[in-house]
């Protein structure tokens, strides 16, 4: 009895992984580059330095978008938050990967051609 309870507990819960699988593998989001780059508002609206947050969430952010597909949706979300963000220092955010020790192929920038960006 117990073994028939467990086999079906090992069937749902392969059953889930098979469900869940192609979601956990699913596109960069703007979610996901808001929550890398938050804690770098700060820096972007006049402070001094980027925190260790911050670049952590730009490294993690480079790190995520590993296909063409994925850098251009990270490229069009920063473009977004770039022109939304009041305050915003520009000269700031084209510089902040390399402030962080991270290079990726685009500027941080309202006027970043993401259409390009490989």
């Amino acid at each position: 009895m117990a073994s028939s309870a467990f086999l079906k507990f090992v069937c749902l819960a392969f059953m889930c992984m098979v469900v869940v699988a192609p979601h956990a593998e699913a596109a960069m989001s703007c979610g996901t580059v808001t929550k890398n780059i938050a804690q770098c508002i700060t820096y972007l609206k006049g402070g001094d330095s980027p925190s260790k947050g911050c670049c952590d969430g730009v490294t993690t952010l480079k790190n995520l978008a590993s296909t063409p597909a994925d850098k251009k949706t990270a490229c069009a979300c920063l473009k977004s938050a770039a022109a939304s963000i009041k305050g915003l220092d520009e000269k700031k955010a084209a510089g902040l990967p390399d402030k962080c020790g991270v290079s990726i192929s685009y500027s941080i920038s309202p006027n970043t051609d993401c259409s390009k960006v490989n």
